[in-house]
């Protein structure tokens, strides 16, 4: 058995901890300024990738790292918000295609400078850019840890 070490559990929890206050700092503004989840923002951006042939469900649930639930949800949310259109795939009984509306693009557009701002504020102020660059390092590691 592998020895955890304390260094290792407080790295965890730092990163854990961070992750979590920049998230809600994010989400905080964007509820003031009357604009949706960040989670609305992420799915948003992924369907407008897609461009106009759409993208199907289970696509954009891997591209999300959602499950199969959470997905469903959040397109319920968005098609009640009038943000996407989901139409049935001809000879799939149960397959759909979601497609961006255009209030859908308009409030990806509109959420977007709200999020690129608490970036610059809670990540680029914070760091340099030799600290930044050793960051994405360090993380990149983590990323490409096996499992």
């Amino acid at each position: 058995m592998t020895t955890l070490s304390a260094q290792t559990t407080r790295a965890w929890i730092s990163l854990l901890s961070v992750s979590q206050t920049l998230l809600q700092g994010i989400e905080i503004e964007l509820k003031e300024r009357g604009l949706p989840k960040l989670s609305w923002y992420d799915a948003l951006l992924e369907i407008e990738k897609a461009g106009a042939e759409g993208i199907r469900p289970y696509e954009l649930k891997e591209r999300l790292l959602l499950p199969q639930y959470g997905t469903s949800r959040l397109l319920d949310r968005l098609t009640k918000a009038g943000l996407i259109t989901r139409e049935d795939v001809a000879g799939d009984g149960r397959g759909q295609i979601i497609r961006l509306t255009s209030k859908g693009l308009e409030t990806r557009r509109a959420i977007w400078p709200i999020y690129a701002e608490m970036l610059v504020k809670s990540v680029q102020q914070s760091l340099s850019e030799p600290e930044l660059n050793e960051l994405v390092r360090l993380l990149g590691k983590l990323a490409n840890t096996k499992k």
